[in-house]
């Protein structure tokens, strides 16, 4: 069987504005240095997340945030429009992503783990490994054509490397170390800054920014280096196996 090719663009679906940003906004980075295409893509328009703002007044908060980080990486933005809080796996947010990936011509597909501690992460995980795995299927409806492959399919991780219950999950299959995108990625973050207060109120945080940099933190330590971010790739039935975010980032990366 010959190896598939993979075009220079990358999709992350987050099931929120600010979880691109938490989870692996270094990592977009590092490959935005190496000629990729990016294209941040949340599942909800965050409208639950706010504090003293109505949901409406709320989304329209959170999308201007969610541009302003898109923007300082040079990144697309779009939102698929599901509601925060209320995030099912449905036909018409599959057909909604497939659109997605197909229009961006994604080799790479970044999503929350399925063990994912937060019920809208997971919700959002199937919903990106369905548009995923079916992307290269011509009779799957979509505005745009079937791909050559199936994009490659990773997982960014999930506070405190848990399950719902707080237990370990599996060791990453790799980290990448972001040190040198430390910065960007909190410029990025500090976007974010309707989320202060209502992390505040949920998390009891005190300081969101920082304590997402601890994350950082914790899984350089993880890793051996200052600030990390961690990744498994989807290595099961449906996907190819190339290890293309390892290679094209191997001075960063470090294996689990």
């Amino acid at each position: 069987m010959s190896e598939a090719s993979y075009s220079k663009s990358v999709v992350v679906f987050a099931a929120h504005p600010d979880d691109t940003e938490i989870f692996c906004a270094g990592t977009l980075a590092l490959l935005k240095a190496k000629g990729y295409r990016v294209t941040v893509c949340t599942v909800t328009s965050g409208g639950m997340g706010g504090i003293g703002s109505d949901e409406r007044r709320t989304v329209e908060i959170r999308d201007g945030e969610a541009r302003a980080a898109a923007e300082i990486l040079g990144a697309r933005y779009v939102c698929l429009g599901g509601r925060d809080g209320f995030l099912y796996d449905t036909e018409e947010l599959r057909i909604k992503a497939q659109d997605v990936i197909r229009e961006a011509e994604a080799g790479i597909v970044i999503a929350h783990l399925s063990v994912d501690y937060h019920p809208d992460h997971r919700a959002a995980s199937a919903i990106a490994d369905a548009a995923a795995i079916l992307a290269s299927l011509p009779n799957i409806p979509s505005r745009f054509p079937p791909l050559p492959a199936n994009p490659l399919f990773y997982h960014s991780a999930t506070l405190g490397l848990t399950d719902p219950l707080g237990n370990p999950i599996a060791r990453p299959h790799f980290f990448v170390d972001i040190g040198s995108v430390e910065e960007t990625k909190m410029r990025m973050l500090a976007c974010h800054r309707s989320q202060i207060e209502i992390m505040r109120v949920q998390h009891k945080m005190d300081d969101f920014f920082g304590a997402m940099q601890a994350q950082d933190l914790a899984w350089g330590r993880e890793a051996g280096v200052r600030f990390a971010e961690a990744y498994w790739q989807h290595l099961g039935g449906g996907f190819q196996k190339t290890p293309l975010i390892q290679e094209e980032l191997r001075e960063f990366v470090i294996r689990g």
